[in-house]
C-alpha cells in the first residue's frame, strides 16, 4: 500500500502492549518493594521491568518506523497520529495543571489559614507562634520534617536554565525550517544544538538540586514548600530527559535520511513535545522561583 491510497492502514495484532504491561508491572512492583525495604527483590524486579519496558519501546516504535518507511501510512493515518499526539500533550498539560493547582491552593488558602487569615483562620490557635509566609521555611510543627534554611533563588541557575530552554526551542524550530526546505545540514545542526542544550539544562538542574540538599537543606521532607518544589521541578526534569532522548532518536533518523520535507510527522511530534516542555518551564520559573 503506498502513501497515496485512500485505505486506512490497520496493522496486524501486536504483542508489544502485553510486553509493555509486563515491564511496567515489574518496574512499579519492584519500586513498591523498594519503598518497603525489600531492596534485593525490589531492585531485581525494577531492573528487569525497566529493561523489558525499554525493549518494548525499541520494538514497538521500530515497527511503526518500518511501516512508515514502507509507505503504508496515508493522510488518514497521519491525521490520526496528529490527533493522538495532541491528546497526549493535553493529558500532560492536565498532569502539570494538577501540581500547579496544588501550589496555588497551598500558597493562597492553606498557609494563610494556618497563619490565622480568612474564614478558616481558627487553625492558627493550634500553633499561635506560626508565621505564614512563602516560601514556608518556618513550619507549624517541625518535629517530623527537615527544616530548610532558605528558599530557592530565581536569578541564578533557574534564570540560566530558562535561557537555555528558550534557546533550545528556537534551535528545534530552526531545524524544522531546514527540514521543510530540504536543507539537511541545517536540520542536523539544529537538532544537535537542541539535544546539547537539553543535556546542559539537566546538568544545571542536577547542580541546583545538589545545592538545595547540601547548602539550603531543602528536601522533599521539608514540608509543603519542599514537596511542591521537587515534585514540579522533578517531574519537569523527567520530561526534559524523555524529550532529549526522543530528540536524539530523531537526530539519528535524520542523519539516516528518514524524513522528507513533506513527510516528517515524527519530527513534528517530538518538537511539539519539546515546546510543551519549554512552556511548562516558563510557568515553573514564574510561579515556583520568581513569585
Amino acid at each position: 500500500m503506498d502513501h497515496s491510497e485512500s485505505h486506512y492502514f490497520v496493522p496486524q495484532p501486536s504483542y508489544w502492549p502485553i510486553v509493555g504491561s509486563f515491564g511496567l508491572f515489574c518496574l512499579l512492583g519492584g519500586f513498591a518493594l523498594l519503598l518497603n525495604d525489600e531492596s534485593l527483590i525490589g531492585g531485581y524486579a525494577s531492573g528487569v521491568g525497566l529493561l523489558v519496558f525499554v525493549g518494548m519501546l525499541f520494538g514497538w516504535f521500530g515497527t511503526v518506523v518500518r511501516e512508515s518507511r514502507g509507505g503504508r501510512y496515508n493522510d488518514q493515518v497521519d491525521a490520526s497520529f496528529r490527533w493522538g499526539m495532541g491528546w497526549f500533550i493535553f493529558s500532560e498539560v492536565m498532569f502539570f495543571a494538577a501540581f500547579f493547582a496544588a501550589l496555588f491552593y497551598v500558597r493562597n488558602f492553606a498557609v494563610p489559614w494556618l497563619g490565622g487569615s480568612g474564614d478558616k483562620g481558627i487553625a492558627h490557635q493550634l500553633w499561635p507562634s506560626f508565621h505564614a509566609a512563602w516560601p514556608l521555611l518556618s513550619l507549624p510543627d517541625a518535629q517530623h520534617f527537615t527544616v530548610a534554611k532558605e528558599g530557592m533563588e530565581a536569578w541564578g541557575l533557574p534564570a540560566l536554565n530558562t535561557l537555555i530552554l528558550l534557546s533550545s526551542g528556537a534551535a528545534v524550530t530552526w531545524a524544522h525550517w531546514g527540514l521543510k526546505n530540504d536543507r539537511r545540514r541545517q536540520l542536523i545542526i539544529g537538532l544537535t544544538l537542541t539535544v546539547a542544550l537539553g543535556v546542559l539544562f539537566l546538568f544545571f538542574q542536577g547542580h541546583e538540586y545538589w545545592d538545595a540538599y547540601t547548602l539550603k537543606n531543602l528536601r522533599l521532607s521539608s514540608g509543603i514548600y519542599g514537596s511542591t518544589f521537587f515534585m514540579l521541578t522533578g517531574f519537569h526534569g523527567a520530561h526534559v530527559t524523555i524529550g532529549a532522548i526522543m530528540l536524539f532518536v530523531i537526530l539519528m533518523r535524520s542523519a539516516m535520511g528518514h524524513f522528507t520535507p513533506t513527510n516528517h510527522f515524527a519530527f513534528e511530534a517530538v518538537s511539539w513535545y519539546w515546546h510543551f516542555v519549554d512552556v511548562v518551564w516558563l510557568g515553573l520559573f514564574v510561579f515556583v522561583y520568581l513569585l
